[in-house]
């Protein structure tokens, strides 16, 4: 497979899982504020409050373990990232009296595992 095609693959791959982390989280009761937010540190997949905690959602999809498990992906760069991304959102949109939690939804084979709390920020 060619790298365009690879990527255009992953990139369906991912706006897929995404498209289901927001189904399973608006299930659980979570109301979705946004989507793909890009700011000056990064881009947060899910931005959504779980009653009253802002939670901010890193979604990884996989079709196999190849490459270890998805949530695996998300080292500490990219905690790091969503950590100062965070910040930055709390500060535009003056939200800090709130709560915030950092969560992983993996995806591996159509199975969604959600990993509340996923690091600490």
């Amino acid at each position: 497979m060619q790298d365009t095609q690879k990527n255009f693959y992953k990139k369906l791959l991912g706006k897929r899982g995404e498209v289901a982390a927001v189904k399973y989280l608006k299930k659980q009761g979570y109301k979705i504020i946004n989507r793909n937010y890009r700011g000056h540190h990064g881009e947060a997949d899910i931005i959504a409050l779980d009653k009253e905690v802002l939670v901010f959602v890193e979604v990884k999809t996989r079709t196999n373990v190849n490459f270890g498990l998805p949530c695996e992906a998300v080292g500490y760069e990219k905690q790091s990232t969503y950590i100062e991304l965070a910040k930055e959102y709390i500060y535009i949109f003056k939200l800090e009296d709130k709560d915030v939690r950092f969560d992983i939804i993996e995806i591996l084979n159509n199975e969604i595992n959600h990993i509340k709390d996923a690091f600490q920020g």
